[in-house]
């Protein structure tokens, strides 16, 4: 275990994710608290990276061949993204057990849905590439079903509406990966044609017409560069939005502290715990790609989304407000160092 420990804090791979991710959020903070960048320039820099960016992100990861090893992982993936989020739902309201009925209620909700998109995607991207991005846009198929469903009646306190239903199945991520998906899993079925490959070898290989990265250079590369965008631009709007809020004011709610200790170490730390079982023992195995996608994205902060229903609502506006940005600040710890646990898991041989 030592050996696996060391192996990982030399291995500047993950080193430099961890330091990249830091770094950059780092000078978010800065730039913003220096007046450099305004507070607008975060939400913008969000929209950017979730109209543009993150989809075209997640349709390129789906641009690989399809095998049994991959297509048998992404089925647990996406088992699993469905079955963690029920368990969640009835787990997280027992954390809260002291508090009164609505604070349990919005705590439960902002610790079960955290912000896998836009912080967890490009966090999985920039370590364990194209193929962490193909798992983690299957495990989101779940979170996005149970986050504009489930989410919303409990904070909303009504029946889900139409205008909801619509808002999810038109989001450009969504569109971009359950495309993605569809061309991936259905690939071998397609019509082929024979092209040099692109990579340095430039032997002739057999593939789908539609697998741009083999087929449309021209088609792939631009939107290999808007993908490119997803890591830094995420991250510097994190850390804007870090340098746009008075620190000493939500450093003071007890309640914040505690709660974004569950969402960002207990809440990955039961991910760890039943995958090591199921794995185990063979019934949902995953591997470690698999398994560091899932526990990254389980340790993300408060998702815009569920933050927005509870303030919308009038739900504990200023303690989901003090909650998300402690979470924030929590995660931009947490996960670096969950980064270099799944690393020691990988080296130490626990996971395939």
């Amino acid at each position: 275990m030592l050996k696996a420990l060391t192996d990982t804090l030399t291995n500047m791979n993950v080193v430099s994710a961890v330091t990249s991710t830091i770094f950059i959020i780092l000078l978010g903070f800065f730039l913003r608290r220096k007046g450099i960048f305004s507070d607008s320039l975060g939400k913008t820099l969000s929209k950017v990276v979730l109209t543009v960016a993150l989809p075209a992100l997640a349709f390129n990861s789906f641009m690989q061949p399809i095998d049994p090893v991959t297509l048998r992982q992404g089925i647990n993936v996406l088992i699993w993204g469905i079955i963690i989020y029920i368990l969640l739902i009835f787990i997280t309201p027992f954390m809260y057990f002291k508090s009164d009925k609505d604070k349990k209620t919005v705590l439960s909700v902002l610790t079960t849905f955290g912000s896998t998109t836009f912080f967890g995607i490009p966090i999985v991207g920039a370590v364990w590439g194209a193929k962490g991005v193909m798992y983690s846009s299957i495990f989101n198929i779940g979170y996005r079903i149970f986050l504009y469903s489930y989410a919303y009646i409990k904070l909303s306190g009504l029946k889900l509406e139409k205008k909801n239903i619509k808002t999810m199945l038109l989001n450009p991520i969504v569109i971009a990966t359950f495309l993605g998906l569809f061309l991936w899993l259905f690939q071998d079925a397609a019509p082929h044609v024979t092209v040099p490959a692109a990579d340095a070898t430039g032997k002739m290989v057999s593939v789908a017409f539609y697998r741009i990265d083999q087929t449309a250079i021209w088609l792939f590369k631009p939107l290999s560069y808007l993908a490119a965008l997803a890591s830094p631009l995420a991250w510097l709007a994190i850390g804007v939005t870090l340098g746009s809020v008075s620190f000493s004011e939500a450093a003071t709610d007890k309640t914040s502290w505690y709660y974004s200790w569950n969402k960002v170490v207990i809440v990955p730390l039961i991910n760890l715990v039943l995958l090591f079982i199921l794995t185990a023992t063979h019934i949902l195995p995953v591997d470690n790609i698999a398994l560091s996608t899932i526990i990254v994205m389980m340790a993300t902060p408060t998702a815009a989304v569920a933050a927005a229903y509870s303030i919308g609502f009038d739900h504990g506006a200023l303690m989901t407000s003090n909650a998300s940005f402690i979470s924030t600040v929590c995660a931009v710890v947490a996960i670096p160092l969950w980064i270099v646990v799944l690393s020691v898991i990988k080296a130490a041989g626990m996971f395939g």
